[in-house]
């Protein structure tokens, strides 16, 4: 059975994740402890060199140390943590957008890695790897007995360095070999395509890459369909866990000509921070009406973007309700490369509203069906049933999140469907078009 879990060949994209990060600014030196901490702090080492010396297996030192922080770590929300050397470079490698692989999207089906598509212009591509190839070994070493992530693991590596896979392939008589060179692969943060007369743009993440290829997306929506024929946008923002902070502000303020994108608020009252949209006459898509679809798989980051751009009625949302993380994480660099992530601040949309545990409701509610083999499954993801999360200021018994699933034929996307047919005026609704002279703000 087929494992519905697909990833780039990054290792670890954030993918539809709960534990998205919106990542903040450096954080400050840490106040001093008092002589009782300290007393605490004592017993904890006496602790653990007992477990040291009596445990019934000699443990591992690094390991237990790493626990322990965790363990504090958890016990503050489901968001902070500490990352080791790989973990941190993992995070750095998702953010970036871009790392040294093979290029191809993958799955895993009856125990072996399953090839969904070569990207263009790759290593894989031009090796001659091809969409629905299974891979049975690389290097040699047998896939079946690892995880999608081991071997996900092994394929990527530094850039003009050698990898060989052994691919069975539907017609061929017997496996075949192919070496393949890893080289830098780009992600692209966006994916959009012309629906007739409408733009269609799915951010996938918030990387150092998302606004770049928003822009570029745009231009290349604007030269194949004439601005007179254009209806307007849609931006899928489901199953996008979020990603980086400046990147959220970024893609509202392309669609906004004035007004707050979101503000941060840390443990002192007066850590306030406001994100504005840089004024201007005209916004990047020239005004088109736009809608933006959310899920419970959208979280952090892309909910700053649909709240912005809600709250200042540039939008219409569509969907179902979205996840609820409205808490910012710091990344703190640490000794021996690794890293600690730990929240410092909630976000909050122009109106003031705190998105922590309650998520983006949309304005027009849209439920997905589930497919014959998704049913009697739960797929509900939300911020509010995270064990410790932290409770948000507008958070109530109904919570954050909905499920979290889109159907991969957008013939089945009934979302998608009936954000078009608004969009070419098929369907009426007193939420579309908005109305920016009623645009929601704190006062």
């Amino acid at each position: 059975m087929m494992r519905k879990l697909s990833l780039l060949f990054a290792g670890a994209l954030m993918g539809a994740s709960a534990m998205s990060l919106v990542y903040g600014a450096p954080g400050s030196a840490a106040n001093a402890a008092g002589s009782e901490t300290y007393k605490q702090l004592a017993i904890f080492g006496d602790i653990f060199e007992r477990v040291r010396a009596n445990y019934v297996t000699p443990p591992d030192d690094k390991s237990l140390v790493e626990n322990a922080i965790n363990g504090m770590l958890a016990s503050l929300d489901p968001h902070s943590s500490y990352m080791n050397a790989e973990q941190a470079q993992d995070m750095r490698v998702q953010t970036k957008g871009e790392f040294g692989g093979l290029g191809i999207e993958v799955t895993m089906e009856n125990d072996l890695v399953k090839v969904i598509t070569p990207i263009d212009d790759t290593p894989a591509a031009k090796a001659g790897v091809l969409a629905g190839d299974y891979i049975a070994k690389i290097d040699g070493e047998e896939v079946r007995g690892l995880t999608l992530n081991d071997a996900v693991e092994k394929m990527r590596g530094p850039v003009n360095t050698p990898i060989k896979l052994t691919i069975l392939r539907q017609g061929a008589d017997k496996p075949i070999e192919l070496t393949v060179v890893r080289d830098i692969i780009k992600v692209k943060a966006v994916k959009y395509r012309v629906e007739n007369d409408i733009g269609y743009m799915k951010i996938t993440s918030f990387t150092e890459k998302t606004y770049d290829d928003l822009e570029n997306a745009i231009e290349n929506i604007k030269k194949q369909v004439p601005n007179d024929k254009l209806k307007g946008y849609v931006l899928d923002l489901r199953l996008n866990p979020g990603g980086l902070l400046d990147q959220a502000v970024s893609v509202s303020d392309a669609f906004l000509k004035r007004g707050e994108i979101v503000s941060t608020r840390g443990r002192d009252p007066k850590d306030v921070t406001r994100f504005d949209a840089k004024p201007k006459q005209v916004d990047d898509i020239n005004g088109k009406p736009m809608i933006v679809l959310v899920n419970g798989g959208s979280a952090s980051a892309s909910e700053i973007v649909a709240g912005a751009l809600q709250d200042l009625r540039r939008v219409t949302v569509v969907g179902t309700q979205s996840f609820g993380k409205g808490s910012v994480q710091t990344i703190i660099p640490l000794g021996e490369n690794g890293a600690l992530r730990l929240t410092t601040a909630l976000y909050y949309t122009p109106s003031g509203k705190s998105i922590q545990g309650k998520g983006i409701t949309p304005d027009i509610k849209v439920d997905q069906p589930l497919p014959p083999d998704l049913q009697g499954r739960d797929l509900t993801r939300g911020e509010s049933d995270l064990k410790g999360h932290i409770k948000g200021a507008d958070e109530s018994k109904t919570g954050s999140g909905s499920a979290a699933y889109v159907p991969p034929d957008p013939k089945d996307d009934l979302q998608l469907i009936y954000a078009e047919q608004l969009l070419r005026g098929e369907k009426t609704d007193p939420s579309f078009p908005p109305n920016p002279d009623k645009a929601v703000l704190n006062q």
